[in-house]
């Protein structure tokens, strides 16, 4: 054991506390910023040791939730045998692992060696079909945008058509979190299929007799909407990988903290409205993302009203 490369040690590790019933399946297990830490390791080296125990079938990868323990006929499975070449690589290939290593533990996790370790090649492999890490996270996003069609001129009115965009943007968001966290508004990422969704955007607005300018302040305002909530959904992922606590896990250790606030008598609205929660407050950004865009969309046709022609 102790000539074997510290990824195996650390894999061995793990294996074996699913093996006593410390992680159970379904359990999250460390993350790879936790392993580097707790092992004083690469965050790469930490890659390759998570990639062992998913091609073992022991761990596996849940976006939005991280590396969790598999099923438990995946435990006691001999160890794959060693690969004597190097695994044929696309450009294709890479940005997909990149894409995994993201939606499991956040943009934050993801490295050109930890794709390199995920893949099972060399480090300086995929260098080879990406220039660098900034390229290779615009080809990723460019690939989520591209997994949810914008919707086409077949709802009727620009209304339908403007918040059949929005929930389109909504849903590659709930894919892949960390694509609202590239590139702020005042840096627009020129990306083929992210641009499709803005033509789509654009088109509906087009027969609303509102002047160019307006058109695209609109178009900006929805995709803010869908980008200032989705935020939260990549940072509550980079939260858990780093303190490996779920939210309510979190919440939890708030309460007390809480509790002392409510009670100090200096945030009488506040506490009013909360302890009028039947059963407590959960946030749930989905039912805030639609609430939200329903008087949104009431606001621009008041404007699209404004602008159209009298009869």
């Amino acid at each position: 054991m102790g000539d074997q490369p510290p990824y195996l040690r650390i894999a061995a590790d793990i294996r074996q506390r699913v093996r006593d019933g410390d992680l159970r399946p379904g359990d999250r297990v460390l993350s790879t910023r936790q392993i580097a830490r707790q092992w004083g390791v690469a965050l790469a080296t930490a890659t390759k040791a998570l990639t062992a125990l998913r091609l073992e079938g022991v761990v596996e990868a849940r976006p939005r939730v991280g590396t969790v323990v598999a099923g438990p006929e995946a435990v006691d499975a001999p160890p794959p045998a060693r690969r004597t070449a190097e695994p044929e690589l696309t450009r294709a290939r890479v940005v997909r692992a990149a894409m995994e290593i993201a939606d499991a533990e956040g943009l934050a996790a993801l490295s050109m060696r930890g794709v390199a370790a995920r893949l099972g090649v060399a480090a300086m492999s995929p260098y080879r079909y990406v220039g660098s890490k900034d390229e290779l996270v615009a080809l990723m996003a460019d690939a989520a945008y591209a997994e949810v069609a914008p919707p086409d001129a077949s709802p009727r009115g620009w209304r339908a058509r403007v918040e059949a965009g929005a929930r389109a943007l909504w849903e590659v968001c709930r894919r892949h979190p960390w694509v609202a966290q590239i590139g702020p508004l005042s840096r627009p990422l020129v990306l083929p299929h992210l641009m499709a969704h803005g033509e789509g955007m654009l088109a509906a607005l087009e027969g609303s007799g509102l002047d160019a300018r307006t058109r695209f302040d609109i178009h900006l305002l929805i995709y803010s909407h869908v980008q200032g909530l989705a935020v939260n959904l990549e940072r509550e992922v980079q939260a858990q990988a780093a303190t490996g606590l779920t939210e309510d896990e979190w919440m939890d250790g708030q309460e007390a903290a809480m509790r002392a606030i409510l009670t100090s008598g200096r945030y009488p609205a506040l506490t009013r409205t909360l302890t009028a929660f039947d059963g407590g407050y959960d946030l749930d950004l989905d039912a805030l993302f639609h609430f939200g865009l329903t008087p949104l969309l009431d606001g621009i046709a008041l404007i699209v009203e404004g602008a159209a022609p009298r009869a």
